[in-house]
């Protein structure tokens, strides 16, 4: 058997058959406008050069990618009809569909294919993403082939909609900055299933269905309105008066659980697991008192995660044991989750040499948090750590930057923090732990100063492995130490929720929610 991954299956027939199940209830529709929300403005709409969900919402519809992912983490095709990957890992060959065209008529080709992995390269702040790619030949226009330094199984991940958008060399090869060029955000050609219409700041992103879309009879959407609404109750009352058909990445919990009980409305965390958002307790292993392990565990077991779940995000989200997304099929639950236990945190700060004084108060702490919904988790910590003789002060910073500076300045010693796993851990979790990647300076790189020589060679190994569950082993040993050490203990899942009324057909509800295309979405 030649390819590790191969799919000779054409787009067309593939996206339908997908699509039958999630349809059979409801005839796809054609026309009519959706109307959703972003919860912020983004920066431009080219997720090439711009990470985040708020720029890969309107860039997974104005352009295409190679791939599309299903909600079980199987590729399926998209921009390419097929794929094949070499024996040896180290060259993966794109056939692309013959009749896919930009915005503006001009044939999708492979130059465009090679001219985005290296605009992605250059500009993207997740490098490790295409990092082992040296080169992407095309040996004719519908042909385009990824050559590689090393295996790289996170490629096909990296090669869906958020990550990898197909952009015209045409159009971004023309010598100005990817970063600043004036059609990220005006005149947008794009490869994908709908066009742009109008980006007002701080309004709204209309698109419109490109009816030139290489898949036929797609898009069923006439247009797509996102209006820009940073209020997430404001969103809600439009959404339970509907005024708003959809909403995702609502993260609010009071207005989730509100919503759930709007009658016409489903509220569902499914579609979230590629994002990977997590909620966690970082420390810093170098300095203070959380340098020794033992003060980590001690902390961990002092923490009751389940009130955290409860009192604090209200039932919305899962708990995390590992820097892995639950939601992944990577995931190891098989490592310890620090259930509540005075006993055994006061044991082991004892174990630790540092004894209670005589009024209970064994040493102090700071816990900082970088924006206001993270303020309950760290004032809980903070009563909850005064139980087992540790007296912790909660610092705000006056703004994210503010916070980003001091924590990836090393100049803290515990911090609440939410970080992605954006799909496959070589792309989103590595940087947490590797040794190579402590950089100060940089936020959400390893700002804990964390170092293990084992951690370092695992990860290096199960970044490479094809071997899906030789690379499950790797990583579940991964996270089995990492539990144990406790750079970072794991509180839970971000709560994303998707908000929907009984109008919308087939929402995004894949991996990838919102940041993946909406040529199936329809309104009944």
């Amino acid at each position: 058997m030649k390819s590790i991954l191969k799919s000779l299956v054409v787009a067309t027939a593939l996206v339908s058959v997908v699509a039958s199940a999630a349809l059979a209830a409801d005839e796809p529709k054609k026309g009519g406008t959706l109307i959703s929300v972003l919860f912020q403005t983004p920066r431009h709409l080219n997720p090439a050069v711009q990470s985040g969900v708020v720029t890969g919402a309107p860039g997974a519809q104005l352009f295409a990618a190679p791939l599309r992912y299903d909600e079980d983490w199987t590729p399926q095709p998209y921009l390419a009809e097929s794929w094949e990957t070499s024996d040896d890992g180290l060259s993966v060959t794109l056939k692309l569909v013959k009749n896919a065209t930009f915005h503006d008529g001009k044939p999708i080709t492979s130059e465009d294919v090679a001219f985005s992995v290296k605009t992605i390269q250059e500009n993207h702040p997740f490098k490790s993403m295409f990092a082992p790619v040296t080169a992407v030949e095309t040996p004719d226009a519908h042909t385009a082939v990824l050559k590689l330094s090393q295996p790289h199984p996170a490629l096909m991940l990296a090669m869906s909609s958020q990550l990898m958008p197909i952009i015209p060399k045409h159009v971004y090869g023309d010598g100005q900055d990817p970063k600043a060029h004036p059609q990220n955000s005006e005149n947008v050609v794009g490869s994908g299933p709908f066009k742009l219409t109008e980006f007002k700041r701080d309004e709204h992103v209309i698109l419109e269905r490109y009816d030139g879309f290489f898949i036929e009879g797609r898009p069923y959407l006439d247009k797509i309105v996102m209006r820009i609404i940073k209020d997430q109750s404001a969103a809600s009352i439009g959404l339970e008066n509907g005024e708003l058909h959809m909403a995702t990445f609502v993260n609010t919990v009071r207005n989730i659980n509100r919503l759930k009980k709007v009658d016409n409305l489903t509220v569902t965390p499914d579609g979230y697991a590629a994002i990977g958002a997590l909620d966690w307790l970082a420390f810093n292993t170098v300095e203070g008192p959380t340098a020794d392990p033992k003060v980590r565990q001690a902390i961990a077991y002092a923490v009751d995660k389940n009130f955290i779940m409860k009192a604090i995000m209200l039932g919305t989200a899962d708990e995390a044991k590992t820097g892995i997304h639950p939601g992944s099929p990577l995931y190891n639950a098989d490592v310890n989750g620090y259930d509540l236990d005075l006993e055994k945190a006061n044991a082991l700060l004892d174990e630790a040499g540092l004894k209670k004084d005589g009024d209970g108060t064994r040493f102090g702490l700071t816990i900082d948090f970088g924006w206001p919904s993270m303020k309950p988790q760290a004032e809980y910590i903070k009563a909850a750590l005064k139980k087992v003789g540790i007296d912790v002060s909660v610092r705000a910073s006056a703004d994210f930057p503010t916070w980003a500076k001091r924590v990836g300045g090393h100049d803290f010693q515990m911090t609440m923090d939410t970080v992605f796993n954006w799909g496959d851990p070589a792309i989103g979790v590595h940087r947490t732990y590797q040794s190579s990647n402590i950089k100060k300076g940089v936020i959400w790189s390893n700002t804990q100063q964390y170092k293990n020589a084992k951690v370092d060679e695992l990860l290096e190994a199960a970044g490479k492995e094809a071997d899906a569950d030789k690379r499950k082993a790797l990583y579940a040993e991964f996270q089995k130490i990492t539990s144990e050490e406790l750079p970072v203990y794991w509180l839970n899942t971000l709560p994303y929720h998707t908000v929907y009324s009984d109008k919308v057909g087939n929402p995004p509800l894949g991996i990838w929610a919102s940041s993946s295309p909406m040529d199936r979405t329809f309104l009944k």
